[in-house]
């Protein structure tokens, strides 16, 4: 009977899972679908657009000739006009000298004959008609404005859609993560030498396998690429992987979407849980500061709450990291007395880890590092066998000390601006870090009996978490040439470096 339940539990889950799928194609195709009646209309304006600005090309380059072979029909016709004006007035005043000079041809009295006669030897040099140039100043030939579109006619008959660039390329294998960054490969499928640019686009989730439509983040873009990998830096892995793909274009169309890829980027990302800190600490997700009048303001509100009940959702399950069964929230006693005590809000049960703390400038004792989970409420880290932390006083006498089970060990060496903490449970082994020359500052190497849980102790002052880090790649180099760590849970057996 149960391994027939089993059996059916698995076909359920079988289709379950298949159902999933095809809804997640059916919601595909959907998108698709109204993609294709959206990019029509828009294709279609743009048609529209470019018609439009070729016929205005076309019209004003029109007008400009039309204005080209007007003027010159202007000018031609003022020239002739002026010519034929002056001929005109020539030819009148010829006629009339030579009416005039046949008249004289009748004069008798020869005293009168000379006299007229001299008067028409003058007139006649100084008449316009020998003067005037019997040739047109200008000819009617319009030739020279006449145009041939013969060739641009066979041009825009040749006018096709434009070759859009093939769908890139993206290899998995190609693509690196590492160091809170992401470098993306891509090839084309064949040589394109019109390629202007690409444009990568990705987006985090928490989904493996092809990005589905709903519940999912919007895509960012990085546009204007010129080469064929680009690497995105300073990122936050706060989700367990990360969708990519890449378009090609030319000038003046983008190609298809490669196929989308799927890069791992998980990494440890908590929070600081306020329901079990110190009253005296304010406590924000990635922040907290200690404040001597918090507790008493904030006593009285916790407890009426606390007599109320609290139920509080746990951290979501994270791979090699689980929220924490046993401690979830306002599951445990507030620290109290001495112990001004923040932990994280995830245990570590497996796997390597590592996130980063910076104090405030002016902050006079703080201490970071790991517990268990059974870390009493009067305990101060480092002072039990069940703590383990980097110390920082700024009191009086300065001092900067790895402590485990009441014991300390003095560092010498600058205290970093930012530490980085590498906890490698299954290796049993926790280690400080500068985090921004990634010197080691101090290993502990134990073997860890319980899960443990990230841990911060605060007076006078603040400090700041970052997380959602990836283990950086020198911390990994420096842990594979570590040698000569040996020791338990109840001792400090590493050397500062």
């Amino acid at each position: 009977m149960d391994t027939q339940k089993e059996a059916l539990q698995r076909i359920i889950t079988t289709l379950a899972n298949k159902n999933d799928e095809i809804q997640n194609f059916i919601d595909t195709l959907s998108h698709v679908l109204k993609g294709v009646q959206s990019n029509s209309t828009k294709v279609l304006s743009e048609l529209d657009e470019e018609f439009d600005s070729l016929y205005s090309v076309l019209d004003e380059m029109k007008e400009r000739m039309t204005n080209s072979i007007k003027q010159e029909q202007a000018h031609k016709t003022l020239e002739l006009q002026n010519q034929l004006s002056q001929c005109t007035n020539a030819l009148e005043s010829s006629e009339e000298l030579l009416e005039f000079a046949s008249r004289t041809m009748d004069i008798k009295e020869p005293e009168e004959f000379s006299k007229a006669a001299r008067q028409i030897k003058d007139r006649v040099t100084m008449a316009a008609a020998f003067r005037l140039s019997l040739k047109p100043k200008v000819s009617d030939n319009m030739t020279h404005l006449m145009v041939d579109f013969s060739q641009e006619r066979q041009m825009i008959q040749t006018l096709k859609f434009l070759p859009v660039p093939k769908a890139p390329e993206i290899d998995p294998a190609d693509c690196i993560v590492a160091d809170n960054c992401v470098t993306v490969a891509w090839r084309m499928p064949e040589d394109d030498n019109k390629i202007d640019h690409y444009v990568l686009e990705h987006r985090k989730t928490n989904y493996d396998g092809l990005p589905r439509l709903k519940d999912e983040r919007c895509w960012e873009m990085v546009d204007q690429i010129k080469g064929t990998e680009y690497t995105l830096t300073g990122l936050k892995f706060d989700s367990k992987y990360m969708n990519f793909r890449v378009r090609a274009c030319n000038k003046a169309v983008a190609g298809e979407y490669s196929d989308p890829v799927t890069l791992e980027t998980k990494a440890l990302t908590f929070s600081l849980d306020n329901t079990c800190s110190h009253l005296n600490l304010k406590v924000e997700d990635s922040y907290v500061e200690w404040d001597p009048m918090a507790g008493k303001s904030q006593e009285s509100k916790v407890k009426g709450k606390e007599n109320k009940g609290r139920s509080a959702t746990p951290s979501p399950k994270r791979t090699s990291v689980t929220s924490r069964p046993s401690m979830g929230r306002g599951s445990r006693d507030r620290f109290t007395g001495e112990s001004y005590t923040v932990l994280g809000d995830t245990t570590i049960e497996s796997g390597q880890h590592y996130w980063e703390v910076k104090a405030q400038k002016d902050c006079k004792s703080y201490s970071m590092g790991i517990s268990y989970k059974t870390i009493g409420k009067f305990d101060q880290l480092g002072k039990t066998n069940t703590s383990w932390c980097l110390h920082v006083n700024n009191w009086l006498q300065a001092s900067f000390a790895a402590k485990h089970n009441n014991k300390a060990r003095a560092l010498e060496v600058p205290v970093p601006y930012t530490i980085g903490i590498y906890c490698d449970f299954d290796g049993g082994q926790l280690s400080f870090y500068n985090a921004d020359t990634k010197q080691l500052l101090h290993s502990f190497k134990t073997k860890f009996t319980q899960p443990v849980v990230p841990g911060f102790m605060v007076w006078c002052g603040g400090i700041t978490l970052y997380t959602g880090l990836q283990v950086p790649s020198a911390v990994r180099t420096l842990q594979k040439t570590e040698n000569g760590m040996s020791g338990s849970s109840s001792s400090l057996t590493s050397v500062a470096q």
